[in-house]
């Protein structure tokens, strides 16, 4: 006997309705308000920065994504429903121990519920899901050619990049919803009686039969499509990994082989699932699965794993060097680093001319730079703040400038105002986002040049950067070495910390102004800048994105008022260019004077065939990443072009993309998915060109690459002999991170002109002596072409940690390094790798000191500069002095220590600054008498009196050499100091040599 049905659902109370319907309208409000609001408020700022187009193509990409996986995965679900249900027997069985029955009972009473509403949540579902891959789709339907075909199927690249993805992408959906309806289709059948599992009473209907059976049968036919283009994947294989990234010998032969075989069983599995149709037999398919699932085992993995281990491993580099071959093609294609780019120079490491006979090498000298923007940023902030609410980032930036005709480099930032600076009683809601709004000034020092030389370790007011300011209180805006018209910063690095971020400016016209300018005055912005708040829909709407009631109630909003947001210029690149990934270095330029925010920004792959596959953030870290405000993502790449240049002027945040890489096809398939958004290469100002630099993430990577492929032999490669390694960085006690870029002005070896660098050393594999160095342009005549100078592989040459021990252990350094810790913490300024002298590298490195004191009052200021050179003679000579010019010339001799003292050397004052008077505007003092020539060019210390063979002279000797210690010590010259102890220890070397004998 059956169990009876219940008859009808219990009714709610009308009051019960209207609490359940309240309830539910509250949830889904709480669940989709906020997004409704960030959508509102999207709208209101891609509308403000003129790139509201973006914002609807990606709106309505996701809106179109979802809606259509949406609707096919909920009508397959939906029509495996409906067909089981119409062919349901039509008398269930009745079992009084039918556990099945009382389901069965609430899906015949809630029928419409169940049969709509399950397609509608799973389809709902797997739309929201789907709308992330946007992008695939996107770029399938705008793809380009690369003009590059694979080496083994002879496709395009682009296919790879652009087609494989969408078509996996449609197969990983139509898999999901094949599954979820047969899994769907079985479980109506089993409550409506097509299938029975009881003890005593296990049938399938026919109708059940042959539904699953088609299902199952498109499932393999699909696992068919999917195994044609497993093939292609085999390409960006990483069975090789980490020898390299691509198939290899097991993977062309036996994989992909086997690929085509499972592909052949899986159709004629399919077919035989679709046989049950037609046959009743249901061993078939059974029989044909399990043909399937032995394949798999024995040929997809059993068999390339005999190959790989019998006949790959023990011949490995016959078997892999054709595919290592294509790695390597294309790796340096992938990341721009191929032949055509790079030229390769054979640098011996020793040093053949004078420098003075070379003018590349009279450049180089003259504009060795001795200030390190990694190091001087609390300087800048101590000497050039003004207030405490004003900053400087952690890590500054170099840049170049013509000034007079000469071309130069400065260390650069702009004064931001620093919200984790404010004061207690400075941080309510008024003074935070309406009268500290903005900073003010771009500051820029000579990076060759300090104001005076430390002569001591008790000096305190020289051995600092001689600044170039412009801000509101210069004086004469026509005489300002960078002239800037407006120097308020409205838009950084800095400012964009503010929690939560925006500022409210810009008020009622005749109210009094209200934003901090200088202590005697106060400003109202007028930019272009900001979204609209004066309405009460926008007010309403920023006062729940921020829940601050100020917003709707202060009396400071007018109906003028702006609100600027997502100040920070990387964020704002990456709101109006999702497809880029950001460079985690900006920097500040003045062009056409405006302060505008450069952001470098790349196009990826992940699936260039056969190209190295890296993350991002792995390729890129070094002893300066930590200290990124935004390091790069975790994000895997085999292909980056730097695409795009990006502008974010910091005064009004307008943003403008610049197309960069005209040749890139990723590039050209984002220009067609947002048409108009990036400006053509030709719309570059030639002043704004001027000021790029090649990025140092994108070198970071390259130089990562070309440390295993410069290599072109595939035996070479295999054998990992020939490789580079990034030399760990010296100025680190700790952790032994990689020594980061460096940009420099070193001269062109053909005109002798000053060419803005990037440049690294590479030492031998797991070694730390010098093997390379890499430098790549920013000169707009030749940006991005390579010099990579390569020493032979049985150099000695000394690499940057060898260097740094070299020059610290000299007993001239070690000695003054006692002196000046007595009252002073040290500091290591960055390790400049130069190629000077014909095949000789010059070492130079500044070394700062800061005062033992409490509070934040300490801060660097450039001590002493020590410089290391291996001559002709193979003698590694070291130069350690209070400037650039003595310490070279303790190398060189004096000839080359007056190129270091001429105009655009160390520790000489520009032709402004000697206008100006005693007085830089903005800056430190500068004493004329101490920067005088022989404070410049600090002469070397007399040769000590050769020593005879006769004991009497030896003694004679040590006692001189001790006198002269001690007047050295007495005298506070440091130089004179080194110098005696230098004669002290011949001496005492000597002495030792003739009580021996």
């Amino acid at each position: 006997m059956g169990i009876r049905p219940p008859t009808g659902v219990p009714s709610l109370s009308r009051r019960s309705r209207i609490l359940i319907v309240l309830a539910a309208i509250g949830g889904v409000l709480l669940a989709v308000g906020p997004r409704l609001i960030d959508t509102y408020v999207d709208w209101l700022w891609f509308g403000e920065v003129g790139y509201r187009n973006v914002f609807t193509t990606v709106l309505l990409s996701r809106l179109v994504l979802f809606l259509v996986v949406g609707a096919v995965v909920g009508l397959i679900i939906f029509g495996a429903l409906l067909m089981a249900y119409r062919t349901r027997p039509d008398f269930a069985p009745t079992n009084p121990q039918d556990p099945v029955a009382r389901y069965r009972s609430s899906v015949n009473s809630r029928l419409r519920l169940f049969a709509i509403g399950i397609p509608v949540a799973l389809g709902a579902m797997a739309g929201l899901v789907a709308q992330g891959n946007w992008t695939t789709v996107q770029l399938f339907l705008n793809r380009q050619e690369f003009g590059v075909a694979d080496p083994e199927f002879g496709l395009d690249v682009g296919f790879y990049a652009f087609s494989l993805p969408f078509y996996e992408l449609v197969l990983n959906w139509l898999f999901v919803a094949v599954v979820m309806a047969f899994v769907l289709n079985l479980v109506t059948h089993y409550i409506y009686g097509g299938l029975r599992l009881d003890n005593t009473d296990r049938a399938l209907s026919n109708a059940a039969r042959i539904q699953l059976a088609v299902l199952a049968g498109t499932f393999v036919l699909l696992k068919a499509v999917a195994y044609w283009f497993d093939r292609y994947a085999l390409l960006s294989s990483g069975r090789k990994e980490p020898t390299f990234t691509g198939a290899g010998f097991t993977d062309i032969n036996a994989v992909l082989p086997a690929k085509l075989i499972l592909l052949a069983i899986a159709v004629i599995c399919a077919l035989a699932f679709f046989a049950a149709i037609v046959l009743r037999d249901m061993r078939i398919p059974a029989l044909a699965a399990g043909l399937l699932l032995l394949s798999s085992v024995l040929v997809g993995a059993v068999w390339p794993l005999l190959m790989e281990q019998f006949s790959v491993r023990p011949n490995a580099v016959e078997r892999e060097s054709p595919y290592i071959e294509r790695n390597i093609a294309a790796t340096r294609d992938a990341y721009g680093i191929n032949p055509e780019r790079i030229d390769y120079i054979d640098y011996s490491g020793v040093g053949t001319q004078e420098l003075t006979e070379s003018p590349a090498d009279i450049t180089t000298i003259q504009n060795i730079r001795l200030l390190d923007p990694n190091i001087l940023s609390r300087t800048f902030t101590q000497q050039q703040q003004l207030k405490n609410f004003f900053g400087f980032p952690d890590q500054l930036n170099v840049d170049r400038y013509e000034i007079d005709g000469e071309l130069r480099d400065y260390i650069v930032s702009v004064r931001e105002l620093n919200p984790p600076q404010l004061a207690a009683n400075q941080r309510d809601w008024i003074n935070q986002h309406t009268v500290y709004t903005h900073g003010n000034g771009f500051v820029a020092a000579p990076a060759n040049r300090v104001n005076a030389a430390v002569r001591d370790a008790e000096s305190s007011d020289s051995g600092y950067p001689i600044y170039a300011v412009s801000d509101i209180t210069s004086q004469e805006r026509d005489n300002q070495i960078i002239p800037v018209e407006q120097p308020r910063i409205y838009y950084g690095e800095l400012i964009a910390q503010m929690d939560p971020d925006y500022a409210i400016v810009g008020h009622s016209e005749g109210a009094t102004a209200r934003e901090y300018d200088t202590d005697t005055q106060r400003y109202t912005y007028t930019g272009e800048g900001g979204v609209a708040i004066g309405n009460w829909p926008n007010r309403l709407a920023f006062f729940a994105k921020y829940s601050q009631r100020n917003i709707l109630f202060s009396d400071v909003i007018g109906p003028d008022s702006k609100i600027l947001f997502k100040r920070d210029p990387r964020d704002r690149v990456e709101a109006v260019a999702p497809w880029l990934v950001p460079d985690s270095r900006t920097y500040p330029a003045v062009v056409d004077g405006r302060i505008v925010w450069v952001v470098d920004a790349y196009t990826t792959l992940d699936n260039y065939p056969y190209a190295q596959r890296s993350t991002l953030d792995a390729l890129v870290q070094d002893s300066l990443t930590e200290d990124a405000l935004r390091p790069l993502p975790p994000k895997e790449v085999s292909y980056i072009r730097n695409a795009v240049k990006a502008t974010v002027d910091a005064y009004d945040g307008s943003v403008k993309l610049y197309e960069w890489d005209e040749e890139d096809p990723v590039l050209k398939a984002w220009m067609g998915v947002f048409p108009d958004t990036v400006l053509p290469n030709e719309e570059i100002s030639d002043e704004l060109r001027a000021h790029f630099r090649y990025p140092e993430d994108l070198f970071k990577v390259q130089r990562e690459m070309l440390s295993k492929y410069h290599v072109d032999e595939p035996i070479e490669f295999f054998t990992n002999n020939a490789f580079w390694s990034v030399p760990s960085d010296p100025t680190v006690e700790t952790g032994r991170p990689d020594q980061p870029p460096y940009y420099v002005l070193i001269g062109d070896p053909e005109t002798g002109a000053p060419s803005f660098q990037l440049t690294s050393p590479m030492v031998g594999f797991n070694r730390e002596l010098l093997a390379s160095h890499i430098s790549v342009s920013s000169d707009p005549a030749t940006y991005g072409q390579f010099t990579i100078r390569q020493l032979p592989t049985d150099t000695q040459t000394q690499g940057p940690q060898q260097a740094q021990n070299s020059m610290t252990s000299d007993t001239r350094v070690a000695s003054d390094r006692t002196l000046l810790e007595r009252s002073n913490r040290l500091h290591y300024g960055n390790l400049l790798t130069l190629p000077v002298g014909n095949g000789g590298i010059l070492y130079v490195e500044p070394l700062y000191t800061e005062r033992n004191v409490t509070g934040n009052t300490a801060f660097p200021q450039l001590a002493r500069v020590m410089v290391s050179y291996r001559g002709e003679d193979g003698r590694i000579r070291i130069g350690y002095d209070s400037t650039l010019a003595g310490a070279l010339g303790q190398v060189f001799g004096a000839e080359t220590a007056g190129i270091a003292t001429a105009p655009g050397g160390d520790v000489t004052r520009s032709e402004t600054a000697a206008e100006a008077g005693d007085e830089i505007e903005g800056g430190l003092p500068v004493d004329p008498d101490a920067i005088g020539e022989d404070d410049a060019e600090s002469p070397l210390p007399p040769p000590p009196p050769p020593v005879s063979d006769a004991p009497e002279d030896v003694v004679a000797e040590l006692d001189a050499a001790l006198a002269n210690l001690r007047t050295a010590q007495q005298s506070g010259n440091f130089s004179d100091f080194g110098s005696a102890l230098e004669r002290l220890d011949r001496a005492v070397a000597a002495y030792q040599e003739a009580q021996a004998n």
